[in-house]
């Protein structure tokens, strides 16, 4: 027998207008050209020779963020990354999407969870539900959700959408995709949350995550700040991506990743025991360890984004500007 399920036409949705936002971008948004924390770390030069020498060799360059990459004030940076056609793929869990999309409409995103659930009112914002709407579309036009809320972002002139990585991506058409994870997102409370459609726009973006994955040869792919999303699409796609290579006599084993992150996790370079709690950090053992075991390179950067992500933009930026790659440091595919 079909068991009771809650009655969400009972919810009431507030304006946004009525919320306290804990983030304005104007408040932590790293332009370009703006001041640094200082960070160093003996893996980034190396990661900016090999981000900048796949993307001029047409290999993948991917990075799949966390929403705190973007709540950090990342987005320019990674917006000018594919201006320079650097950045060949964003991916995003839902949170990110709706950070992106709260920015570019409003300048500010974040609310307290402490004061909104204490009231019942925790996520339920007439505005941001509007994602739903893009989701619906994306079904119905055969694109991912990325695309659809960048479209709708960019065609309905956003006053922020100069901010917005999927508006970007969708001006310069670069994939973009958007990794949902059903129940995990404040839209999923709302009435006109579609099950249905967001799966089917999420699932559009992991084929084409995937596809991004065929070409990972000789790239670079760079999990910042994604503890599940990150590591989990990446290992699907890569075992798909592998399964019809290998039937082509070709391989997808020498490649880079990252992962960049707060959690220590001290030596690396093997996968820790299952009596560890290390092993149970998804982008230790998928990406760092067990993915790149025959014959890719790993590192792991340990800091907080608002530093890390900066820091590895300027030196990519530096590679460009000079136009050459480091004497000492060979191409992947070398």
């Amino acid at each position: 027998m079909p068991f009771p399920q809650f009655d969400r036409s009972r919810l009431r949705l507030l304006p946004l207008s009525r919320r306290t936002h804990d983030l304005k971008a104007a408040d932590v948004s790293k332009t370009p050209e703006g001041s640094r924390a200082p960070f160093e770390h003996p893996a980034l030069p190396l990661l900016a020779n090999r981000i900048v020498e796949a993307s001029r060799t047409d290999r993948s360059v991917i990075f799949a963020c966390g929403a705190h990459v973007l709540r950090e004030g990342n987005s320019p940076l990674l917006i000018d990354l594919m201006e320079r056609g650097v950045l060949g793929h964003l991916a995003l869990n839902g949170a990110g999407a709706i950070h992106d999309f709260e920015l570019a409409l409003l300048g500010e995103t974040c609310e307290s969870v402490v004061r909104y659930v204490a009231e019942g009112q925790f996520g339920l914002w007439r505005e941001t539900g509007r994602i739903n709407e893009a989701a619906s579309a994306a079904a119905r036009d055969g694109i991912g959700l990325g695309e659809a809320v960048g479209r709708m972002i960019q065609e309905e002139s956003f006053p922020y959408r100069r901010e917005s990585v999927l508006a970007a991506a969708f001006r310069l058409q670069v994939p973009a995709t958007v990794h949902v994870s059903i129940g995990q997102d404040i839209i999923h409370q709302h009435p006109g949350f579609d099950g249905a459609a967001t799966g089917a726009a999420s699932y559009t973006d992991f084929l084409i995550f995937t596809q991004s994955v065929t070409r990972l040869q000789g790239g670079v792919f760079l999990n910042i700040g994604s503890a599940v999303m990150g590591p989990e699409i990446y290992l699907k796609a890569l075992a798909m991506a592998r399964n019809v290579a290998h039937r082509k006599g070709r391989r997808i084993a020498r490649f880079t990743t990252a992962v960049f992150d707060l959690v220590p996790l001290g030596d690396t370079s093997r996968e820790a025991g299952k009596s560890d709690p290390r092993y149970y950090f998804r982008p230790f053992k998928t990406i760092l360890v067990r993915t790149v075991a025959d014959g890719g390179e790993s590192f792991y950067v340990q800091g907080n984004h608002a530093a890390t992500v900066p820091a590895l933009y300027d030196l990519v930026l530096d590679r460009i500007q000079a136009g050459k790659l480091s004497p000492n440091d060979p191409s992947p595919e070398s």
